[in-house]
């Protein structure tokens, strides 16, 4: 979770954007939650990869060790501070790469039941996409192991794209082929990716099969993170989780779900959903708002809403039916 997140702007200007919260949890929290839910063994340690200090301070590295240790496992923090690649930011935590272990990228949110094979070496999550030339894909043989890696094919290679979550039965080997990778001289604009070690094992002979995943849901820029949140709540209300916050002030209004509702939020005659977030202490006064995602300690009045994604500590007063995307701090009246 090294990226500044430029996508996701204004947004991700003082939040890393793996720490927006969707359906009123972090990004990055819901992704570790859900794996170490459904993995089949207990989690010793959740190592982050984070960039810049001063973008990534202490206050996110003591978050992130609390999420790992509310999970019963040690978390460490380690910092990439050059941004040469994925595969160089699994590198930076190469003290962490022994025995079986799950890489994830933290800007994207799944529901799965990762069965892992155990005559595998690597499992390869992948989805199935309408337009394959826009990803990366896997390569499968009769066999149906992966036998390569391709990323935005022109010509039909498979449609199973790849996700970005990979389980290693002994992460040590990876770590030994990317130490290989990155010994190389890098010529001006490449990078060292996950794949290059991937196929290095490939070639080795190591066995790679791809997993499938129920949900597989994006946070790159504000339109997909407004979906991301809209299916988010759907799946959380058919998990039966509670939304809608015990202490949730509301007068003259009506909440229509899905909605995530946080706690300390006022609504004064407001109309909140189908599709929508609040962040805690935010207060709507006024306002029709539905599929929107709107942060905490936010005064929204006199707005009509929709595809809105409003960040923390926001004042806006509108009188017209917007589609906007304002980030922290920000004062509209």
């Amino acid at each position: 979770m090294a990226g500044r997140g430029s996508r996701l702007r204004p947004h991700s200007l003082t939040v890393p954007k793996p720490l927006i919260p969707v359906a009123g949890v972090p990004i990055v929290e819901q992704l570790v939650r859900e794996i170490a839910r459904v993995v089949d063994t207990p989690v010793e340690e959740i190592a982050f990869v984070l960039g810049d200090p001063a973008f990534f301070d202490t206050s996110v590295e003591e978050y992130l060790v609390g999420v790992a240790e509310s999970l019963g496992a040690r978390g460490t923090i380690y910092r990439q501070l050059e941004p040469l690649g994925t595969g160089h930011a699994i590198m930076c935590a190469e003290a962490s790469l022994d025995g079986p272990a799950v890489v994830a990228y933290a800007d994207t949110l799944i529901r799965a039941d990762l069965e892992l094979d155990p005559q595998a070496d690597a499992v390869i999550w992948v989805k199935q996409v309408e337009a394959p030339e826009a990803y990366g894909v896997v390569q499968l043989n009769s066999a149906g192991d992966i036998v390569e890696l391709v990323e935005k094919p022109q010509e039909f290679v498979s449609d199973q794209a790849v996700i970005g979550i990979y389980y290693f039965k002994d992460i040590g080997a990876l770590k030994e082929a990317l130490k290989s990778v990155i010994a190389q001289q890098l010529q001006p604009g490449e990078e060292y990716q996950i794949n290059d070690g991937i196929k290095a094992l490939m070639a080795q002979g190591k066995r790679f099969v791809p997993g499938s995943v129920q949900e597989w849901l994006d946070c790159g820029n504000p339109q997909i993170t407004l979906d991301t949140n809209s299916r988010m709540l759907e799946i959380l209300t058919e998990e039966g989780q509670e939304l809608v916050a015990s202490d949730v002030q509301i007068e003259n209004s009506q909440i229509v779900p899905p909605c995530y509702i946080g706690p300390g939020v006022q609504l004064k005659n407001a109309t909140v959903g189908p599709y929508v977030s609040i962040g805690a202490g935010t207060v709507l006064e006024d306002v029709q708002v539905q599929k929107s995602l709107i942060q905490k300690h936010s005064h929204i009045q006199h707005a009509q809403l929709e595809n809105a994604m409003i960040g923390n500590h926001v004042t806006y007063n509108g009188d017209r039916p917007q589609l906007i995307s304002v980030g922290d701090y920000t004062t509209m009246a």
